[in-house]
């Protein structure tokens, strides 16, 4: 079988229009400055990161030759490119309150250009498979645990849960155009290991920026609450450890971490009729 995506989970992008607050309160976290620019410095990222995504998979596309696979192909493409102009708003926002936004994006973009002038097409999907099982991971995280978006503006705490469960719905369709192409787990590895390091470099330098911006650089409270909600005891990163390690082995495939009751959740919120009213499920903390 050349899908691994569950028989009858359809990838179709949603067409929403969560219309940010204007101005963004500078800490939409719970009042949290820690928090709140740590999902900040991400979703920077994701507006170049999603076009590379769609990108490296489109340069494989002719090649997959099963209906199912391309018609998830289409949907993913649907999916990122919908992630890609949300976040561009959300950035608008950003620089509005007087974040340096281009700042933050010269260094992505350099490097994404890099890339897909020197690496093979091969490298570069596999980049988007490592990728995509981080992005896949921090969705169920978000959508499993309340503390992830425990005291944010409903609307993009919305926006951020919308998000979450397109990547999951999609997580597996990167990896299964990389098997039918190439498949070594070899490079899978190393794009992962590279990307872990890329994409905690620029997170961080984003956060940095941002606390600088607020003058809460050298706030040791902030640092110190920060640092025990990621990798505390009960961390949201901590806990992401073993799935994360998951993709270092043999025969793995997204999958196998099987949240397939996350997405039924969470589709009764975003997949409701207009005249219907869902409030976010209510998952464990």
């Amino acid at each position: 079988m050349v899908s691994s995506t569950p028989d009858g989970l359809q990838i179709r992008p949603r067409q929403l229009d969560f219309d940010l607050p204007n101005p963004l309160p500078r800490h939409w976290h719970g009042g949290d400055a820690f928090k709140t620019h740590l999902f900040d410095a991400m979703s920077v990222l994701f507006p170049d990161g999603e076009r590379f995504f769609i990108d490296s998979v489109r340069l494989f596309r002719e090649q997959i030759a099963d209906p199912v696979l391309n018609e998830q192909i289409r949907g993913f493409i649907g999916q990122e490119g919908h992630h890609s102009r949300e976040h561009l708003d959300y950035s608008a926002r950003l620089r509005e309150l007087g974040y340096d936004v281009d700042y933050l994006e010269r260094g992505l973009k350099r490097r994404l250009g890099f890339v897909q002038k020197h690496l093979p097409p091969a490298a570069q999907l596999a980049s988007t498979v490592a990728v995509e099982h981080l992005t896949a991971i921090l969705a169920d995280a978000l959508l499993s645990n309340q503390r992830m978006m425990g005291g944010a503006d409903p609307t993009v705490a919305k926006l951020w849960r919308w998000h979450a469960l397109e990547e999951t719905e999609h997580k597996a369709v990167a990896f299964d155009v990389f098997q039918q192409v190439h498949g070594s787990r070899w490079l899978l590895r190393r794009a992962m290991l590279q990307s872990t390091f890329f994409f905690t470099f620029d997170t961080t330098k984003g956060l940095i920026h941002m606390l600088k911006r607020d003058g809460l650089l050298w706030n040791w409270r902030i640092w110190r609450d920060g640092l025990v909600w990621l990798w505390g005891k009960e961390g949201i990163f901590r806990q992401l450890v073993p799935a994360y390690l998951d993709f270092y082995k043999d025969g793995f495939q997204p999958w196998h971490h099987n949240n397939l009751h996350l997405v039924e959740a969470y589709r009764a919120e975003f997949d409701a009729p207009a005249t219907e009213a869902h409030p976010a499920p209510a998952m464990a903390c």
